[in-house]
């Protein structure tokens, strides 16, 4: 039976020490009158708490019983996770035996030599059966995953795809709106609604760094002046200010109480509780609000993001599973990702869990996807692939840039300041702006 483990290099060595390094330590044991190969091996595995890897976990005794590998699995939050994992790898550790490569980090990950190539793995027919088929994953999903020269360091198992959703569609179309198709028709709407029935117009996860450049790029911004080209950042112009001023009068007017500090899994029972109203935000947690347990699961529905006055640019973010270089037992992670993101399981997690951000072209093209995606009347497989298609226009290119964590950081903090008071947009951008320069060269980019 795989557990829970909070992982930490700490916690690692204490678990050795106590338990003995042949139960912690991933290694083959021998194998006993037919044993499986992998008996006795242990991996530890980590990715950040979306909904796919909480899911994960309900199916990890069936990968131990097909594999005779154990699991020691992990899934705190975003930013828990990404910087236990960054510290981990930075230091060469190997407390790690797969982990997910963040979308954020991938440049920065892969760039640095601290995952395995994986084309060795899937291109040996003695590790990897036909029936994995690398080339039935969706190459937009895959391109974050690869290096300059084409190697393969991740297999994604979503596309976090951002669309528009409304949990009490009901309470728009009585005030006689649609879902909204710009960003003035969102702003002609949210006074309407905003607090009918007790439910606020409007509300979107804390992470702006995700939330909000989709926004500015709407108003014709960037993170960087031309990325990956030109990574100056270019957060103190006219189009942030605007952006942000837009954003903050909209979350402090018509969103929820204490809006600043609400999380990704908190905007998500939100609106399943029918809280808050209209919300720009992924995919799989949106569907959340068509799921048997929520009581918005007859009032929701689902559009594409919205168009602003420059254009339409909703986020798009991959996340895979790679095998960081100091993994121990590299086969052993393999037949990991195998499994986790095999055609099998991407179907079962559809037909049983209603995922439907999957990464395989097989998978989508199924009769099955588009009637697991079909919500209330709305086709939520369609807008998701065409989310997919925008993103070919390149504009989350800042977010593959190698030093977009240090500028991810100034963007929340200057929002938090403007949402607060504590500072006008052109002031907290101007700092931001600074901040963000200060760090980039301390990470040693020439600017």
């Amino acid at each position: 039976m795989s557990t829970i483990w909070r992982m930490s290099r700490r916690s690692l060595l204490g678990s050795t020490a106590a338990l003995g390094s042949t139960l912690i330590l991933p290694g083959k044991a021998p194998a006993q009158g037919g044993a499986k190969p992998f008996a006795g091996t242990t991996l530890n595995i980590s990715s950040w708490s979306a909904p796919y890897a909480k899911w994960l976990q309900e199916y990890l005794p069936e990968f131990t019983e097909l594999t005779g590998i154990e699991v020691n699995y992990d899934t705190p939050g975003f930013a828990v996770y990404n910087q236990q994992v960054d510290l981990e790898l930075s230091t060469g550790g190997s407390a790690y035996d797969v982990a997910n490569i963040t979308f954020i980090y991938t440049s920065r990950w892969i760039g640095a030599g601290w995952f395995t190539p994986l084309d060795d793995f899937y291109n040996d027919p003695n590790k990897t059966p036909d029936e994995f088929d690398a080339a039935d994953f969706l190459n937009g999903t895959q391109l974050p995953m690869r290096d300059a020269e084409g190697r393969t360091y991740g297999f994604s198992w979503v596309a976090d795809a951002m669309h528009a959703g409304a949990s009490r569609f009901d309470i728009m179309e009585e005030a006689g709106f649609g879902m909204p198709k710009s960003f003035d028709e969102l702003m002609a709407m949210v006074p309407e609604i905003h607090k009918v029935k007790g439910v606020s117009a409007f509300t979107a996860e804390n992470h702006h760094g995700w939330i909000f450049p989709p926004i500015m790029q709407a108003f014709g911004g960037n993170v960087f002046v031309d990325p990956p080209h030109n990574i100056m950042p270019a957060l103190d112009t006219p189009e942030v200010h605007e952006a942000s001023r837009w954003y903050v009068d909209l979350q402090n007017n018509y969103g929820p109480d204490g809006w600043l500090a609400q999380t990704y899994d908190q905007t998500v029972n939100v609106l399943k509780q029918g809280r808050a109203n209209y919300c720009l935000f992924n995919q799989p947690f949106l569907m959340q609000m068509g799921a048997p347990d929520s009581k918005t699961k007859e009032t929701c529905a689902f559009a594409m993001y919205p168009e602003g006055p420059k254009g339409k640019f909703p986020g798009l973010a991959v996340h895979g599973w790679g095998i960081p270089t100091g993994a121990r037992n590299k086969d052993a992670s393999w037949e990991f990702i195998k499994w986790a993101v095999g055609k099998d399981l991407m179907m079962r997690m559809l037909e049983e869990k209603g995922y439907g951000a999957v990464t395989r072209r097989s998978v989508i093209e199924s009769p099955k996807f588009k009637e697991v995606n079909m919500v209330n009347g709305y086709d939520v497989g369609d807008i998701y692939l065409r989310t997919i298609g925008l993103a070919e226009q390149g504009h989350m290119a800042y977010r593959t840039v190698h030093v977009y964590p240090q500028a991810n950081a100034q963007i929340n903090k200057a929002i938090e300041m403007i949402a607060s008071g504590q500072a006008t947009p052109e002031e907290a951008w101007r700092q931001a702006q600074e901040n963000a320069i200060a760090d980039i060269r301390r990470a040693g980019v020439d600017l």
